[in-house]
């Protein structure tokens, strides 16, 4: 006998869209902050190893140093010299208390533990930071790696922990920020009282600078100029003035599976609605200002109505929010987009469509999996695991669903998955054909359950896998299957050495 086709599930229970929060600030182990040290008055004393390079440093900040070290190393003597900016001026004796007179920063680089000790008790009362070098006992500030592309300055802490780390932090940085960002910022800073008299309100200088941003991400490496300027405030005048909907793509999972285009709408959004399903580590990438609201659909569990989400975004845009729906995978694969977007056009509410990387695509990914190889593959076909009613679909393809050579992805199969594989048998499918399951793709705690046709909704009950899942099916799978194993009895073999 077939198994039975259930044709009805229990109505899912509706729930309201609700505002959310962030969690907010995580401890901190240090506070980054920025001293501007510009004309004012720096003390180094001493000229132990890491002392010389303070002094640049503060000399580049555009501090005025004054070093006293009775026997200074020839690399301190060449910082006068080298300085790029201020300046340092070397004297060859000890300090005394009356050389801390107006100090704004001081530095203890003394080898003998008193002698740091006594010129940090001395620097602080005359009302100065003070670091010590090697000394993180003694200091009021350290210091950490740095990109610069001055005037953007990145600073990097890891509490003197893993310092090797942190200058490696640092490099990933620098290839990341192209080194013409400096002349972009520096504009930034030249236009900025033009830009803020010429736009009074928040929004309207929050968008001119957004597209500031794309512009120097686009071109970093030119210098802008005057008809930048120009260009930039006529595109901020000619945008629509009210509230638009963008509707993002967040991926399977994986935070790092963001696209750019997708980054940039979450730091433009005034409010994101978003689903269970999506991380909550993406959610970390918008900017603090803006609210976040669940409106969240789970398969077979409480949900909002898709109407009320419908008519809080249009409500939202309408009131000149710029809202991003956030969703799980791409929007545009069972995401339910036409529906929204129909509803903003109807509402005369502008609306666009960020892709994303579906679950699909991520699980085959994290598997190494080619879901179309031309050995075992002819075709590639999504399909939903339940209709309306949460009931397996009546108008499925069962013919080409009974094809192995197709690879075939099942959205939301969880409650169907026995039935439409019995179907599919029944409808000509070899029961040995490869099928798996996929729960929590590209996450932490991926699962995969791997078995045929014919016996992998048994192995998905007895495993008992939680969270979104994916069925894939096809002889592709089989090549997944003779992958594993290698990998398998490689790592054997390695442990066994």
């Amino acid at each position: 006998m077939p198994a039975p086709y259930p044709k009805s599930v229990p109505m899912r229970s509706p729930r309201s869209p609700r505002e959310t929060r962030s969690p907010g600030l995580e401890p901190l182990a240090v506070l980054p902050v920025f001293v501007t040290l510009t004309g004012r008055r720096a003390v180094l004393a001493g000229a132990n190893g890491g002392a010389a390079w303070k002094v640049k440093l503060l000399a580049a900040a555009g501090a005025h140093v004054d070093v006293y070290a009775p026997e200074p190393t020839e690399e301190m003597r060449a910082a006068p010299g080298e300085a790029v900016a201020g300046r340092v001026v070397l004297h060859e004796r000890d300090w005394n208390p009356a050389d801390l007179e107006g100090v704004a920063f001081a530095i203890a680089a003394h080898e003998d533990e008193a002698a740091c000790a006594a010129f940090v008790a001395a620097a602080r009362a005359a009302g100065a930071i003070v670091n010590a070098v090697d000394r993180p006992h003694l200091c009021d500030v350290s210091f950490g790696a740095i990109v610069n592309r001055s005037p953007l300055v990145v600073g990097i802490s890891t509490e003197g922990a893993a310092p090797v780390f942190g200058q490696t932090v640092r490099a990933r940085i620098e290839a990341m920020l192209p080194a013409g960002f400096r002349a972009w910022v520096a504009a930034a800073r030249d236009w900025r009282a033009e830009v803020g008299a010429r736009y009074h309100a928040f929004a309207e200088r929050r968008a001119f600078w957004e597209r500031f941003a794309d512009r120097a991400f686009a071109e970093p490496e030119r210098a802008p100029g005057r008809a930048d300027l120009d260009a930039l405030m006529a595109e901020s005048e000619a945008g629509p003035r009210g509230g638009a909907v963008t509707l993002v793509g967040a991926g399977p999972g994986d935070a790092e599976l963001l696209t750019l285009k997708a980054l940039r709408a979450l730091r433009g959004a005034d409010v994101i609605l978003y689903d269970d399903l999506v991380a909550p580590e993406i959610l970390d990438y918008a900017r603090r200002e803006a609210r976040t609201m669940l409106v969240g659909k789970t398969g077979h569990g409480p949900s909002c109505r898709q109407d009320d989400i419908n008519a809080l975004m249009v409500s939202l845009a309408k009131s000149g929010k710029r809202v991003v729906r956030l969703k799980s995978g791409d929007p545009l694969v069972f995401g339910r987009a036409g529906e929204e977007i129909d509803a903003c056009r109807a509402a005369g509410i502008p609306v666009t469509v960020v892709p994303g990387v579906t679950a699909a695509q991520g699980a085959a990914a994290a598997l190494g999996l080619s879901l179309t190889h031309r050995d075992a593959a002819r075709r590639l076909q999504y399909v939903t695991g339940h209709d309306r009613r949460g009931a397996l679909p009546d108008d499925l393809n069962w013919a080409a669903l009974a094809d192995p050579t197709v690879t075939t992805v099942v959205y939301m199969p969880k409650r169907t998955l026995r039935a439409l594989l019995a179907r599919a048998v029944e409808q000509g499918l070899p029961p040995g054909t490869p099928a798996l399951v996929v729960f929590n793709a590209t996450r932490a705690d991926q699962a995969v359950i791997r078995g045929s046709a014919r016996d992998l909704a048994d192995r998905v009950e007895a495993a008992g896998g939680e969270g979104p899942a994916i069925v894939m099916v096809g002889d592709a799978l089989g090549r997944d299957a003779q992958g594993a194993a290698a990998s398998g009895r490689q790592a054997a073999a390695s442990g066994a050495h």
